[in-house]
Order: structure tokens, then sequence, then C-alpha cells
């Protein structure tokens, strides 16, 4: 299939078939996809957490207002942002700069003080939005590499952060979870993978100037 056909067979599923698991492989391809997406900066202030455990995600059902998504898929990605965002979070990406491109310090340092002075100017509210913001963006790059992939998946706002962040600790780590991703493959019975798309014309929705 072209990517286009790839992207009209994907759908938010809403029943996974939960005998059916994503391979090694597959969940690899998923974590680099994330690892790779275009992030403000570069500066990579998520977290991914993937949970496979199945008793763990039948507990993770109730703060997710019943969706049972979140059980039935093969596994359940979990994106998160820090709760603390600050010089250090800079100062570690720019030795990881120059650790790979082997970039001089007298190239790096305006880069790395114009950085740090923008983030120590945000407030913390400004910070958490900026890197939810973020998170949206790893959110589509994930959906689309699964549809690519041809793995089924389905973005959730829908949930309790405050229950989900203690269930799996990630108060702990210093994390917010911001949006859940179960992916697997749909149930032959899912009635909506049958649903044609319901979308504007392309006139409609894109402008040329």
């Amino acid at each position: 299939m072209s990517i286009i056909e790839k992207l009209k067979w994907r759908y938010a599923t809403k029943k996974f078939n939960p005998s059916k698991k994503l391979s090694e492989s597959q969940l690899t391809t998923l974590k680099e996809a994330f690892n790779l997406t275009a992030l403000s900066y570069g500066l990579q202030t998520l977290k991914l957490v993937v949970v496979e455990d199945n008793k763990v995600r039948e507990n993770l059902v109730g703060m997710s207002y019943g969706q049972r998504q979140v059980a039935d898929a093969s596994h359940l990605l979990v994106l998160c942002i820090q709760t603390e965002i600050n010089e250090t979070d800079v100062n570690e990406h720019f030795k990881t700069i120059k650790k790979i491109r082997q970039t001089p310090d007298a190239i790096l340092a305006p880069f790395k003080e114009q950085l740090n002075t923008s983030i120590a100017e945000m407030s913390s509210a400004k910070k958490q939005d900026w890197a939810t913001r973020q998170a949206y963006i790893a959110l589509g790059n994930l959906m689309t590499v699964c549809a690519v992939e041809g793995i089924d998946s389905c973005p959730m706002e829908g949930f309790i952060p405050k229950d989900i962040d203690n269930a799996l600790g990630l108060d702990k780590l210093k994390l917010n979870s911001v949006l859940l991703l179960p992916v697997g493959f749909r149930a032959e019975d899912d009635m909506f993978s049958t649903f044609k798309k319901v979308r504007k014309s392309i006139s409609k929705t894109v402008i040329e100037l």
C-alpha cells in the first residue's frame, strides 16, 4: 500500500484482539520512532513508558474510564513529560551533541547559553505546556509509523493522569503522563474498522497561496 492508503487504513481502534502481540522487531521500531521524533531544540524532555504486563494494564482500565483498549491491546504506550525541565537537561543535551558530532565548545556555547536563558525565563506552567505540545508531536509520529507498519493504535486523552502516575510509579520518576497509545491488532469484529473515513475535501482544509 502507498503511504496514503495506509493512512486511510488506520483508525482509532476501538476493539483489539488480545491474543495478537507485537513482535520484538515491531516494538523496537516504535521505540526508535519515538526517539527520532523531531522536537523543539532537539531537547528530549519526553519519556515513553511501555507497559506489557496484563495485570498492570487491567488495573489501568478503571483509570481510563473503562476503555478496554488499555488492557486488550498488545502493549500500552504512555507518553510522559518531565515534571522539571532545567539547566541540567540543556547541559546534558549539548554534552551529547559534542560527543556525537565532535562540535567544538566555542560553537556550542552561544546556543547553549541562549537555550538556558529561554528555559530559565519560562514559568513552571509554561514549561509543562511546552513539553506537552512536544508529546503530541511524538504521538502523531508514532501513529503514522504504526500505520506504515500495519500496527493498530488508539490515541487517548481520556484517563486520570494522577491515578495512572501513581499506579505506574511515574511520580517517583518525576514524570507526568499526558497521553496513552494502546497498540496492537484490531479484532475482527470491531465494526469501526469498516467505517469509511469522514473528512472534509482537501479544497476545504488546504489553502494554497
